[in-house]
C-alpha cells in the first residue's frame, strides 16, 4: 500500500456518542422531534442535509434552513466533545510512524471543513495529510467512492495504492467501490455488521493492535 486514506469521526476519533447527543438536541430540542437514540445512531452517515431528510421528509426544510440546523448540530456537538477530544489509542504514534516512512496520507470524511477544523486545530495535526476530503468537497457522499477516489486523486496515487481506516460499513462500501482494501475500526460498529464486504484486511480496536506495525 502507498498511501492511507482515514475517515475521522469513529475512525481518527471516538466521537460518534456525541454526534449522536448533537443530533438529539437539534431534532428533539430545536425541531420538535421525538426521535430515540437508537432511531438516530443508524441514520448518521452522508451528509448533515441527508440526514434531515432522512429523519424529516423532503421538502419540510429550505436549503438555508438545513445549512443552519447543520451549523446548530456541530456547535452543539463540538462543546459536547471538546473536554473528550483526542486521538484514538496509538493513532499519533502511527501517523508520526508513516509520515517519517513517506506514506501519503490523506482524510476522506463526511464531515463538513467547520468539523474537520476543530479536530486537525485542536490536535495539531494538519501537517500528517497531503490532502484533504470533506463534505464540501464532494457531490455524492459515501457509500459512492467520490470521497475516496478524490482523495486519491489529489495524493497523485492509484486506488488499488491506496488503504482505508474506516468505521461504518457505509465507509467500507465506499472504498470497496473505489477498488481499494480498508482496516475496519470497532469503535462505532461490531465485525459481524461488516459481512459481505470482500476488501476488508482486519478489524482493529485502534492503533495500537499489532497488525498495525506489519503495514510499515
Amino acid at each position: 500500500m502507498r498511501s492511507f486514506i482515514f475517515d475521522l469521526n469513529g475512525t481518527m476519533i471516538n466521537d460518534m456518542e456525541y454526534h449522536t447527543r448533537g443530533w438529539l438536541y437539534t431534532l428533539n430540542d430545536i425541531l420538535g422531534g421525538h426521535f430515540t437514540w437508537d432511531e438516530v445512531k443508524p441514520q448518521m452517515y452522508g451528509k448533515n442535509q441527508e440526514v434531515l431528510v432522512r429523519m424529516f421528509g423532503a421538502g419540510k426544510f429550505t436549503a438555508e434552513e438545513m445549512d443552519r440546523l447543520s451549523i446548530e448540530k456541530e456547535k452543539r456537538y463540538q462543546q459536547e466533545f471538546l473536554p473528550h477530544l483526542q486521538l484514538l489509542p496509538g493513532l499519533m504514534d502511527f501517523l508520526e510512524k508513516a509520515y517519517q516512512a513517506g506514506i501519503p496520507m490523506a482524510i476522506g470524511s463526511a464531515a463538513i471543513p467547520f468539523n474537520i477544523d476543530f479536530v486537525l486545530d485542536n490536535l495539531n495535526i494538519r501537517h500528517y495529510f497531503k490532502a484533504i476530503v470533506s463534505a464540501d468537497d464532494v457531490v455524492f457522499s459515501k457509500p459512492h467512492p467520490e470521497t475516496f477516489l478524490k482523495a486519491a486523486q489529489l495524493l497523485n496515487v492509484e486506488p488499488a495504492d491506496c488503504l482505508v481506516f474506516e468505521d461504518v460499513p457505509k465507509g467500507v462500501e465506499a472504498a470497496q467501490n473505489a477498488g481499494m482494501s480498508s482496516v475496519v475500526l470497532t469503535t462505532t460498529h461490531q465485525a459481524e455488521e461488516f459481512e459481505g464486504f470482500k476488501n476488508i484486511l482486519h478489524f482493529a480496536n485502534d492503533f495500537t493492535d499489532s497488525y498495525m506495525k506489519s503495514l510499515f
